[in-house]
């Protein structure tokens, strides 16, 4: 066998590689921040906060403030306890700098420290130590503030007294800056972390927590207080929506030694907006506590409708409600703070344990009941929205059976103007949905047809935030999507059945290009979410314009880059000569062009679509195709300044 030219022949325990201190963290950052993009940025801040709402958790800090400074760097206050400083028994240094320098270390791991821990899911304030260019703490406690500082996890001050404080003025302020050496790009963004933290505050009511953003002129400052929480929460992921009824429905309790918090509240949407949590962790594959909650949801409302009458008897006319009719319009929060959580799944956000799963069932099936019958009117509304959710789902399961009869969602009968590749791989193939049929005629013949599919989109199709399953179903373009992407939608949706594992949506650069877009990102959050969660869903980019003399061409992707090749090019004889023209829509490009510039693996951009921060999607989701125009009036009013390169 061959032997690679840079492998040595030898493999001995001199070739082991021993990584001492946090050299580990430097060298795979991937492995515990998950990127070292953006998103791994955020992360660092999000560790030093998680020490610092622990603090709140177990009552001893009410106040955080995180500052994002001029050169992006970071500071974080709380006014917990402070990070201990005596010199630990075993290891002999204090407890900061053991907190600081060593992987695995800090005082979640003794039970007697804290009951519930959030950072018990992280990966500890090591990291950020060991991913920073510079770190520094400051720790008030027993009368006197404390300071250390750190280089890249390496230890550069030892832990100085700087002076005296009260003797009630305790807490921890840690700074640091971002390694640009690890990261792509050292620039924190507002919004991801404005959620976050409003999150966190409703999350621990009473807490207040403060983002300042001192890059902006003037200084820009937000302060987050949740007196209610979570019940707050519902009222603010409901903002957009038209409520039920208007109080929120809210349980909160101990049970099993599992404290249970649940806010709920029903809008006239369709769909279901549930977020859990465990220990202030975003459990975004659910897990057992969910399961819980779904099951008490379903028997509780299934229970009171029968002893109210409202469902038949006759067993040939028998309703039944399913999980998904009582949870049709349901906007609900469900935190649970459990000592030793068991998470599982591939982002490992999925509660594992057993117990969790009995105690909310309980604790739901017991509250939630006599709620209803403590509050008959609000009842009334829950059983008549099921009711009606019921009888849609069995008029879209009339719909699909016609549909079926059909061949419309038999993929052996596939659409007539899919234009197909040829592998069979779903890994190596992807499907285009293109604008109109001028553009869509061009991508046919410019593609590479061995993993390329094409199908093009007449007009617009459906808007499904506005729209129960049996209307979509009945949506002629949504049901081409659905038979060309082999996956069906909702309860018939299965990832394993994806005719191809990239779904590119490809518009025009204008106005209709992008409400085309939207829909289509809405069908697929909404009813195929797992597309866009498996990073199956990605959006063209192709060039707005083409600069051009003789035979030297060059396309650009907006106005800048435009300038940009022109200047370039009017250097060596000027500008004379020089042909810029602007495309309007994919169908002005001829197939050689769009495959060179859109289509081509080796030269084009795509975007990913992704739902990291899933409180965020689902309210811009709402607030675009929603029924309320005064929210979207608004978003578009705030956000036009940013919009470039559009024609209307």
């Amino acid at each position: 066998m061959e032997q690679s030219a840079n492998v040595s022949e030898r493999y001995d325990a001199g070739q082991i590689q021993v990584l001492k201190g946090l050299e580990a963290v430097r060298k795979r950052p991937g492995m515990y921040i998950g990127s070292t993009s953006e998103r791994g940025l955020h992360h660092l801040v999000y560790e030093v906060v998680d020490n610092s709402i622990d603090e709140a958790l177990v009552g001893y800090a009410d106040m955080v403030s995180v500052t994002m400074h001029a050169n992006n760097s970071i500071t974080v206050v709380d006014n917990g306890r402070g990070i201990p400083v005596d010199v630990h028994p075993t290891e002999r240094i204090p407890g900061v700098e053991l907190a600081m320098t060593v992987l695995h270390a800090g005082g979640k791991f003794d039970k007697s420290s804290y009951k519930v821990s959030g950072g018990l899911h992280g990966v500890g304030v090591s990291v950020v130590n060991a991913l920073s260019e510079s770190l520094k703490v400051w720790v008030k406690r027993e009368g006197k503030e404390h300071y250390m500082d750190f280089v890249r996890g390496e230890t550069q001050t030892k832990l100085t007294v700087l002076g005296r404080v009260g003797p009630k003025e305790t807490g921890t302020t840690v700074w640091f800056q971002p390694d640009p050496q690890i990261f792509t790009a050292v620039r924190y963004d507002f919004a991801t972390l404005a959620l976050r933290l409003r999150e966190l505050s409703f999350l621990n009511k009473g807490v207040t927590i403060t983002l300042t953003d001192e890059r902006e002129t003037p200084i820009h400052e937000e302060t987050y207080h949740a007196k209610g929480g979570l019940r707050e929460m519902v009222q603010y992921l409901n903002q957009s929506r038209k409520a039920l009824h208007p109080e929120v429905i809210a349980i909160e309790t101990v049970r099993d030694d599992i404290e249970i918090e649940l806010a709920m509240q029903y809008n006239d949407g369709y769909n279901e907006l549930l977020f859990t949590f465990v220990n202030n962790i975003n459990t975004h594959e659910g897990g057992t506590h969910l399961t819980g909650l779904k099951a008490a949801l379903t028997r509780t409302i299934n229970a009171y409708a029968e002893k109210a009458g409202v469902l038949k008897r006759d067993k040939k006319d028998q309703l039944t409600l399913t999980g998904d009719d009582v949870r049709e319009g349901l906007t609900a929060v469900l935190s649970v703070k459990i000592r030793e959580p068991q998470f599982e799944g591939q982002t490992k956000t999925k509660l594992g344990n057993s117990e969790a799963e009995g105690a909310v069932r309980s604790v739901v099936n017991e509250l939630l009941g006599a709620y209803l019958d403590e509050h008959p009117r609000v009842a009334t509304i829950v059983i008549e929205k099921s009711v009606s959710a019921a009888r849609a789902r069995e008029a879209a399961r009339k719909a699909r059976e016609l549909t079926r009869k059909k061949n419309a969602l038999d993929i052996s009968s596939l659409p007539g103007k899919l234009a197909d590749c040829t592998l069979e791989d779903p890994k190596l193939c992807e499907l285009y949905l293109v604008e109109g049929d001028s553009a869509g005629g061009s991508a046919k013949m410019g593609r590479d047809r061995s993993f390329q599919a094409i199908l093009p989109l007449r007009g617009k199709i459906l808007n499904v935030e506005r729209a129960r399953i049996d209307k979509i179903l009945s949506n002629e373009e949504i049901r081409t999507i659905i038979t060309a992407l082999g996956t069906g939608i909702k309860d018939d949706f299965s990832l394993d059945k994806a005719r191809y594992h990239k779904t590119i949506i490809m518009t025009d650069a204008d106005v209709d290009g992008a409400h085309i877009r939207t829909l289509l990102l809405t069908l697929f959050y909404r009813q195929m979410k797992d597309l866009i969660e498996a990073g199956f869903v990605y959006i063209a980019q192709p060039p707005l314009y083409r600069v051009a003399r003789g035979k030297e061409e060059y396309y650009a992707f907006d106005d800048a880059e435009r300038d940009a090749i022109a200047a370039r090019m009017g250097n060596g004889d000027g500008k004379a000569g020089i042909n810029v023209q602007r495309y309007k829509g994919l169908g002005e490009m001829n197939p050689e062009q769009l495959w060179k510039t859109t289509m081509d693996p080796q030269t084009r951009t795509i975007l990913r679509v992704t739902t990291d921060i899933a409180m965020a999607a689902d309210d811009l989701f709402q607030r675009l195709m929603g029924d309320d125009v005064e929210p979207r009036r608004k978003f578009i009013e705030d956000n036009a300044r940013f919009v470039s390169n559009l024609d209307v």
